[in-house]
């Protein structure tokens, strides 16, 4: 547990709720952000100290008004990690939160039974990690090797699932939430058995995830030793990604040096031209499995909301189609003017 406290922020812990109960019991939200990250935040997130935990009732009670069906988490620490991720808008916010759960709910293969242990094998092959390091910006390095993965010991949403532990880990950092993350998508070796795996309908779920139904900041993609299949896969990626996402895609080929210009030399492996060392997976994966049982919870009790649990299940079948169609909400009522 030392070692996974040296390289992240531990997340805020919240005593269990209820979705219905009028006065939960919840621990008192603690900002671990510094003096520099608060400015940030309020510079770059619309984030006013001040105003933090009227900002959460606010978005709390619209969950509860226009969504009561919905069964989430509903603590501080959880709420505010959606109320970055979209600037403070509250009606952002929201949608993002519905669509969060509309994703686990909407792909099975991927959330049941999502836990560090069942997905030890990609852990295993080195396909994702970490860097320890974050850059000067305090970005975390999400490091991804397509060509580890060989499609014939696991189907590719295996990966999908690391990808996801891993972002769900790294969110509980506010450093994080603030601060955001970097892609580095490393191509060398991914052939045709690869890419054949990864066609439109895979690329429209995976950007349906990242892009937005998941309280995270992409900062920057950057992708190296990418063959000239890369071309193609993009081509599939492209259509379904927003413009100022295309717009931080950066395309290095085998040219370190225009990597360095955008991830510091001190903080990479030396497999990149960095001076840190060489690629080390051991303790990313090691963070992960040592936080198997908060996964458990998270995702893999049948009914966590009847036991007391924080965490909670989507509403009926029925009723989330028309949850997920309301892209475009009205004016709110007064409900929250009075905070």
């Amino acid at each position: 547990m030392a070692e996974e406290n040296d390289l992240l922020e531990k997340g805020c812990p919240v005593e269990p709720v209820l979705e219905n109960d009028p006065s939960p019991k919840q621990q008192s939200y603690i900002c671990s952000l510094t003096p520099e990250l608060i400015t940030k935040a309020r510079e770059e997130l619309q984030e006013k100290p001040e105003w933090r935990l009227r900002d959460v009732q606010a978005l709390r009670d619209m969950i509860w008004k226009d969504y009561p069906n919905l069964k989430t988490r509903i603590d501080d620490a959880f709420l505010l990690r959606f109320l970055r991720a979209r600037k403070f808008d509250y009606d952002r916010a929201l949608q993002l939160l519905v669509k969060y759960h509309g994703c686990r709910r909407d792909w099975p293969e991927v959330f049941n039974n999502l836990k560090p242990s069942a997905i030890k094998p990609v852990l295993d092959s080195g396909f994702l990690t970490v860097l320890p390091c974050s850059d000067t910006k305090g970005q975390r390095i999400v490091c991804i090797r397509p060509g580890r993965w060989s499609p014939s010991n696991y189907p590719i949403t295996e990966n999908i699932r690391a990808i996801y532990l891993t972002l769900e880990k790294l969110i509980q950092s506010e450093e994080t939430q603030v601060n955001g993350i970097i892609i580095l998508a490393d191509y060398n070796g991914v052939g045709l058995s690869q890419a054949s795996h990864f066609g439109p309908f895979m690329a429209k779920k995976v950007i349906g995830i990242l892009q937005d139904g998941f309280p995270i900041r992409i900062k920057a993609v950057h992708v190296i030793n990418e063959p000239r299949i890369f071309k193609g896969i993009f081509a599939i990626l492209k259509p379904f990604l927003k413009e100022k996402i295309v717009n931080r895609f950066f395309l290095h080929g085998s040219d370190l040096s225009s990597l360095h210009r955008n991830i510091p030399r001190t903080i990479l492996p030396v497999e990149y031209g960095g001076t840190a060392g060489n690629m080390d997976i051991s303790a990313w994966n090691q963070i992960l499995l040592l936080s198997e049982e908060d996964f458990v919870i998270e995702f893999c009790q049948l009914d966590p909301i009847g036991d007391g649990s924080q965490y909670g299940l989507l509403a009926s079948e029925r009723e989330l189609p028309e949850m997920m169609c309301e892209e475009s909400r009205g004016a709110k009522s007064q409900l929250y003017y009075c905070y």
